[in-house]
């Protein structure tokens, strides 16, 4: 883990930097933010997030503490789970809330009432209901998109790179916890076959079909495994890249972070600073914006890990090309 990610991890709000915004200065009054988060609460990913969440309010003057007051609650990547906690944070009556993850948001939309929601590391808002398009959203819920489906062709594009021998590729997710998944799979089925591949859907529900799929797909050499953004994905990921490495499956995941805990290469958006941006959304609605008028914002920072070791224990070796784009190497 980078300086940086350590050092978000350590932060306190008391340590942060001294507010600077004059609104939330001259108010009186606590404010109170209810966050919904899709993972599970010792994930250090998901505390990264959180973390930079905090750090963003406190540099535009909200110090938690002092004008403001943070209920946080985890969903460990379980829809019913989050359906239940949704309904826990609205009776404590935020001003605002933030939710992370496609069934969280889901969950919040239908509980919230009138209460502003801001969601961020949501794939496809406009097909799952959440807004009525991108620039006017229309409703109290609005935020920040984490990908876009255009995102599925360079996956597979990268992993072809990577394993020219390569001609099947599963995709795999929870259908239960991305029922968003042929916003991603529409494009795959058009872009795999320019590659020469095989692309088909692998929905799994527990570590023990994780497992199964794994053992299937290692059977076959000229196999390899997009996972797709999802949040039972996150969860599931240690079990996922051991897995990958113990079938000797090539696979790419959607986030840098599963190269840090050992998976060949991700490429996808860098979800602790659009955490970072949530924050002043938030504060936009704290100082009387409605979500209505916050046009859902995209993605601006993306990034390309590769993992060496990873990489040698599966006799691949890294192309130049690959290395040169990457913005994180691990060795």
């Amino acid at each position: 883990m980078n300086k940086r990610r350590k050092w978000l991890l350590a932060l306190g709000v008391g340590a942060l930097a001294a507010p600077i915004h004059s609104f939330a200065q001259q108010s009186d009054r606590v404010r109170r933010i209810g966050v919904l988060m899709g993972y599970a609460e010792g994930d250090h990913e998901a505390r990264l997030r959180l973390a930079a969440f905090k750090e963003g309010l406190a540099v535009l003057g909200w110090i938690e503490g002092r004008n403001l007051k943070i209920e946080t609650l985890w969903g460990i990547g379980d829809a019913k789970r989050a359906m239940t906690l949704a309904k826990e944070l609205v009776n404590l009556k935020p001003d605002v809330i933030l939710s992370n993850t496609t069934p969280a948001t889901a969950a919040i939309q239908r509980e919230a009432g009138a209460i502003p929601v801001v969601f961020t590391v949501v794939s496809d808002p406009v097909g799952s209901g959440f807004v009525k398009t991108l620039a006017r959203p229309g409703g109290n819920i609005t935020g920040l998109t984490n990908l876009e489906s255009s995102l599925v062709e360079k996956w597979l594009q990268l992993l072809k790179e990577l394993a020219p021998r390569v001609t099947r590729a599963a995709v795999m997710f929870n259908p239960e916890t991305a029922p968003y998944a042929e916003y991603f799979l529409r494009p795959l089925n058009v872009a795999a076959p320019k590659l020469g591949v095989k692309a088909f859907a692998l929905a799994v529900r527990s570590d023990l079909e994780i497992q199964k799929a794994m053992i299937d797909l290692g059977r076959d050499t000229n196999s390899g495994l997009i996972v797709m953004t999802d949040s039972f994905m996150v969860v599931h990921r240690k079990v996922t890249i051991a897995l990958a490495a113990q079938n000797k499956v090539p696979a790419i995941y959607f986030a840098s972070y599963h190269v840090e805990d050992g998976g060949l290469i991700g490429y996808g958006v860098d979800n602790v600073d659009m955490f970072r941006r949530a924050a002043t959304y938030v504060d936009k609605i704290l100082r009387g914006a409605k979500p209505a008028d916050l046009p859902v914002e995209q993605p601006t920072k993306f990034e390309l890990a590769v993992n060496l070791n990873t990489a040698k224990a599966l006799g691949i070796k890294i192309p130049q090309s690959i290395l040169l784009q990457a913005t994180k190497v691990i060795e």
